[in-house]
């Protein structure tokens, strides 16, 4: 609620919101500011006090006016990269003044310079608490299901003095633990995934594998096939190393094999990366058939394909995975345990083809030379001593219960599911437009996560992910319908 007060006026108070929030990247690049008449009756002022808001951020160089559409959150030109409308007026009349990634690369040239980032919003949301309610646009567990006692006693047993000597005054295994790569290799057999220790790699997270990935098999201007809607980091992620970026549509048993062939006769891709199991957003599990079609594609057209799993823990295991059935040829697998242990921890892992590995492990070591070999043991304890896997086992029945919550306040509040609720994220139809509805929950203290942030250009979207697990509380979705009414 802004206040009258001796020191900051009403629009000074409206400015530095806005522009906390563009600075926070909790309003991404390219995201429309409220008109001046909504804003003025969300906030309960004067159109002209909005005007003097928005004339400040302008100044400011935070967004931008467009004729006849409103206002509208800057791309923030990288250091020392000229700003787009020096390097093709042309380019950026044709879009419309609508500056994408994909228009930064046809005017820059694929691989010079970074692109907009305008997938971090969720990510930078993570790390500036809104408020302390439940945030339903998080994509981790609530901190309170991941408290234990077996992890911290794991960390003290790896951190006495004598071990403390022996693991930490020197590199560690360039591979990773040796004990926590044998470990990972039986646990990846009870997913049909047979490997050996010596073509397992550990990472800093999921993340970093992905990375890893794509730097060694990748060079900028490559194409990649992406599954849309999808992980949004990824996209951005690809785009930052200035990849050409295919996105392919995900349906319910696995990605849309048409549009796959077509890229693959006229793009020639070298990747696709892929989230068989629990597809984030939607929640979609691959189906055996798409699973075959798939690995077709990739033999037929030479190119590979990384499996994301990082939803492993909480997925039946006899999900079907690409890499079970293509056994590490074509195949990446990458995984992590952020989702279910520690987010802060950072290990992930890739098994890769053994004709990879080499190549793979160079690009970890110029990165990060070695991996934190203290908690990779510390993991490794809470794997061997069964501790992870009776973990587990409680957040699937707890996340199965909470789903059953939240789908039924969901329906309740007036959304449907794209989607079949299942795994830990849903993909919902508000009816509204949710870039316009995550503003105003923001001002509310929620966290949203808007339907646009999946695709790898923006676009207006009604639909949202949510968090089952941070989406129970009545008083969310009381609030919900609320916003959603005044949003109409």
């Amino acid at each position: 609620m802004l206040m009258k007060t001796t020191t900051q006026s009403l629009t000074e108070q409206l400015s530095a919101r806005f522009g906390e929030r563009i600075r926070n990247r909790l309003l991404a690049p390219g995201a429309r500011l409220p008109s001046v008449r909504q804003c003025a009756l969300q906030h309960s002022v004067s159109p002209s006090t909005v005007v003097a808001a928005y004339d400040q951020l302008l100044a400011q160089g935070l967004v931008e006016a467009r004729k006849n559409r409103g206002f509208f959150v800057r791309e923030l030109a990288p250091v020392g990269a000229d700003a787009p409308a020096t390097v093709d007026a042309v380019a950026m009349e044709a879009a419309g003044g609508n500056w994408t990634t994909a228009h930064w690369f046809a005017a820059r040239g694929a691989g010079r310079g970074s692109p907009p980032v305008n997938a971090t919003a969720l990510i930078r949301g993570m790390f500036h608490k809104i408020s302390d309610k439940p945030q339903p646009g998080m994509g981790v567990l609530p901190p309170q299901w991941l408290e234990s006692t077996f992890m911290p006693a794991a960390v003290r047993k790896v951190t006495s003095t004598r071990a403390l000597q022996e693991y930490s005054l020197q590199y560690g295994e360039p591979l990773g633990d040796s004990g926590l790569r044998r470990l990972l290799v039986k646990k990846l057999a009870q997913l049909s995934v047979h490997t050996v220790p010596e073509n397992i790699i550990t990472t800093v997270g999921a993340t970093h594998a992905l990375d890893i990935v794509s730097r060694t098999l990748l060079r900028p201007g490559d194409p990649v096939m992406v599954e849309e809607p999808g992980w949004a980091v990824e996209f951005a992620r690809l785009a930052a190393l200035g990849m050409h970026i295919l996105p392919v549509p995900r349906r319910a048993d696995g990605p849309d094999l048409e549009v796959m062939a077509r890229y693959c006769e006229v793009h020639k891709p070298k990747l696709y990366v892929s989230v068989s199991v629990f597809h984030n957003p939607t929640g979609y599990c691959l189906s055996p058939g798409s699973a075959h079609r798939i690995l077709q594609l990739a033999n037929q057209h030479n190119f590979h394909i990384v499996e994301d799993d990082t939803y492993s823990h909480i997925a039946p295991e006899h999900a079907t995975r690409l890499t079970a059935l293509d056994g590490l040829q074509r195949t990446i697998y990458v995984s992590g345990f952020a989702k279910i242990l520690a987010p802060n921890w950072r290990i992930g892992f890739l098994a890769a083809p053994p004709a990879l590995v080499e190549q793979l492990l160079d690009t970890k070591l110029l990165a990060t030379l070695t991996t934190p070999a203290l908690l990779e043991k510390a993991l490794a304890l809470c794997i061997e001593q069964g501790q992870l896997r009776r973990h587990a086992e409680r957040i699937r029945t707890r996340l199965d219960a909470a789903r059953s919550r939240s789908v039924k306040l969901a329906l309740s509040a007036g959304c449907t599911f794209a989607a079949d609720p299942a795994g830990l994220f849903g993909w919902v139809d508000t009816g509204v437009d949710t870039d316009a509805l995550s503003q105003r929950m923001l001002d509310e203290g929620y966290l949203l996560a808007p339907g646009a942030l999946f695709h790898a250009e923006r676009k207006p979207s009604t639909l949202m992910r949510i968090n089952f697990a941070t989406t129970q509380d009545a008083t969310f979705w009381r609030t919900f319908e609320r916003i959603v009414r005044q949003t109409r």
